[in-house]
């Protein structure tokens, strides 16, 4: 008896006639990966597996090949939310707390990430085809809002001039979301006619306020096609080929010890008198990594360049 794989969804669809675009995700199997690696604390898991969905839902409309990395860096109780998205829809998630982190089930995004009015917001898109010299374009702003959804909406119309919305809900096996985008003012089709900008407008606040309608316990128990159908059924609306979201993790035993290379040979040689071997666990995946004195020789001799490694925790012994 074979048992059925699920696979995450990811539907893309544009309104005919109207100049609004959008995407539903429902990518439970992806975050129940995440999950598996790590415990988190309740409001912890809300926030991250939020970013998991919004990750995926803006890394669809991206043209280009490589990953956007999404992070919040926080000045309370989580230090850190790291999801990274790359352009085959493959996801990776961690989340880094402070040591004494005491954190009610409850807890908003500006207890959890913004105490002090610190907190970062920070897109980066890593083309994997860099030219040479050419750095990865990094966006950071304030941490602007009091949940995740309001957070990447207030950054996509600062930083990119572009109408977004955003509903997501999450709990310990499900991650689903709506993103809404206004475009230009001409319709789904090439050969529609222009949208005045007030009716550009009106459209656009029409699929919003339907949208609106939509509630957290209703999108973790409702399918796509089903959320679809109940929000836009007055609507015309052309869907496309869905797209199949997934987890995988990229860390390598050369990344980490590229890693190790950059931290220099005095701290590692240090390490290794005190334990014997370097271990490293794998933040995102939880995969372990051990160099002995022969491995960690070898990495210092070798003439290749060190690179940049996403968190990952240095386990002595």
């Amino acid at each position: 008896m074979t048992t059925e794989v699920i696979q995450d969804t990811l539907q893309k669809f544009i309104f005919d006639n109207a100049a609004v675009r959008g995407e539903f995700i429902d990518i439970s199997a992806t975050w129940r990966e995440v999950l598996s690696h790590n415990d988190y604390p309740a409001a912890v898991k809300t926030v991250l597996g939020e970013m998991v969905a919004a990750a995926a839902l803006l890394s669809a409309n991206l043209k280009f090949n490589g990953s956007i990395i999404m992070q919040i860096h926080g000045d309370g109780p989580v230090r850190l939310l790291v999801v990274e998205c790359d352009s085959q829809l493959r996801l990776r998630a961690t989340a880094k707390l402070a040591p004494d982190a005491d954190i009610a089930a409850d807890a908003t995004v500006p207890e959890l990430l913004n105490v002090n009015s610190k907190g970062r917001f920070i897109i980066t898109l890593d083309p994997s085809d860099k030219m040479p010299g050419q750095q990865p374009y990094q966006g950071i702003v304030p941490l602007d809002g009091d949940d995740v959804a309001t957070v990447i909406e207030n950054y996509m119309l600062r930083s990119e001039q572009l109408d977004t919305k955003l509903w997501l809900a999450t709990d310990d096996t499900t991650a689903r979301g709506l993103l809404l985008q206004k475009l230009p003012h001409h319709g789904g089709k090439a050969e529609a006619v222009p949208l005045s900008e007030e009716d550009a407008l009106e459209t656009w606040n029409r699929a919003v306020v339907l949208a609106s309608t939509l509630k957290r316990e209703e999108m973790l128990a409702t399918d796509i096609d089903t959320l679809m159908q109940r929000l836009f059924w007055e609507e015309t609306i052309r869907v496309f080929e869905p797209l199949n979201p997934s987890f995988h993790c990229s860390c390598s035993r050369e990344k980490v010890g590229n890693m190790l290379k950059m931290l220099g040979q005095p701290e590692v040689d240090g390490t290794l008198a005190e334990f014997g071997l370097v271990g490293v666990n794998c933040d995102f995946c939880g995969q372990r990594y051990e160099f002995d004195k022969v491995d960690c020789a070898q990495l210092f001799v070798s003439d290749a360049p060190a690179e940049a490694l996403l968190p990952a925790s240095t386990a002595k012994h």
